[in-house]
C-alpha cells in the first residue's frame, strides 16, 4: 500500500462502484426503494437525547492495524451495543481495507430496531447514497477529504430527499466550507487517513470552529470515559467508538463501562 492509504482507498473505490453499477444498474435499486416504506430513525435526535451520545461502531478491521475481529458475530455485536446504551451504531461496508460487507450492514439492520444505524464508507457517487437507503441505512457518512464541496452538497442533499441524515467527516477547521444546510452532524476524526496516524487532541484543537447546528462528534482514538468527558467539555455531543470496543473481547459490556462513566 502507498504511504498515502486514502488514495489508495478511493482509486478502489470507484472500481469498485462501476463493477456494481453493472451487476446492478441504479434504476433497480430506485425501483427497489419505491417498495420500501420503512421511516429512518434520526441520528442527530438520538446525539442529542441518548445518554453519552456514543455511536458504537462494528468493525472487522482496519487498514493500518490488520484484523481486529474477523469472526465477530454482527447480529450479537450490534444486538449488545443497542442493550448497552448506544444512540447509533456504525457499521462498515467496504470490504478491501476494512472486511465489512452488506451482508454485515443488513444483519446489523435486522438487530437494530430502537437506535439508527449508520453506514460507514467511502461514499463518492450518488449511487452509494441510493444503495444505502436500499441497505436500510438511517444515515450516512461524507467524508470531506474525499469530495469536492460542490459533491459533498450534491450527495447529502440526496440522501436527506432520500429520508436520511448526514454525518460530515473533516479532519481539520480548513474543511468546514463543506457544511451546507444538508448536514446534521460534524465529525472531527482524530485519525489522517492520509496515513492513519492518530492524534487524540485534533478534536478538542478544532471544537471552537465547529459551526452551531449540525451536532458536533469526535471521532476515534477513544478509549476511556475520560477523553469522552475531556472533549464534551469542549462542546461534543457524539462520540464515536469503534476498534477499542471491537479489540475488548466483550463489545457490549465494554460499551455499558464506558458509558457509565460519562458524565451527565
Amino acid at each position: 500500500m502507498n504511504k498515502n492509504i486514502l488514495q489508495t482507498i478511493l482509486a478502489s473505490k470507484w472500481d469498485e462502484v462501476a463493477k456494481q453499477k453493472e451487476e446492478l444498474p441504479l434504476h433497480r435499486l430506485q425501483q427497489a426503494i419505491r417498495l420500501q416504506p420503512r421511516r429512518a430513525l434520526s441520528l442527530r435526535a438520538a446525539l442529542l437525547e441518548t445518554r453519552g451520545g456514543v455511536i458504537a461502531e462494528f468493525k472487522r478491521r482496519s487498514p493500518s492495524r490488520g484484523w481486529i475481529a474477523p469472526a465477530a458475530d454482527v447480529t450479537a455485536v450490534t444486538a449488545a451495543y443497542q442493550q448497552a446504551g448506544a444512540a447509533a451504531v456504525s457499521c462498515l461496508t467496504d470490504a478491501p481495507f476494512f472486511g465489512g460487507n452488506f451482508t454485515d450492514f443488513e444483519q446489523a439492520r435486522a438487530a437494530l430496531t430502537r437506535v439508527p444505524l449508520l453506514r460507514k464508507d467511502f461514499i463518492v457517487d450518488e449511487y452509494q447514497v441510493y444503495q444505502s437507503r436500499v441497505l436500510g441505512a438511517d444515515a450516512i457518512l461524507l467524508i470531506a477529504a474525499c469530495l469536492a464541496r460542490e459533491e459533498t452538497k450534491r450527495l447529502a442533499r440526496l440522501a436527506k430527499t432520500l429520508g436520511m441524515e448526514v454525518l460530515l467527516e473533516i479532519k481539520s477547521a480548513d474543511e468546514l466550507d463543506h457544511v451546507d444546510e444538508y448536514i446534521d452532524a460534524v465529525g472531527v476524526n482524530n485519525r489522517d487517513l492520509r496515513d492513519f496516524s492518530t492524534n487524540t487532541d485534533r478534536a478538542r484543537e478544532i471544537a471552537r470552529f465547529l459551526p452551531p447546528g449540525p451536532v458536533p462528534v469526535a471521532e476515534s482514538g477513544i478509549s476511556d470515559a475520560q477523553t469522552i468527558n475531556t472533549l464534551k467539555a469542549a462542546g461534543y455531543k457524539g462520540f464515536l467508538v469503534g476498534e477499542y470496543l471491537a479489540r475488548s473481547g466483550n463489545p457490549g459490556e465494554t460499551l455499558a463501562q464506558l458509558i457509565n462513566g460519562i458524565k451527565e
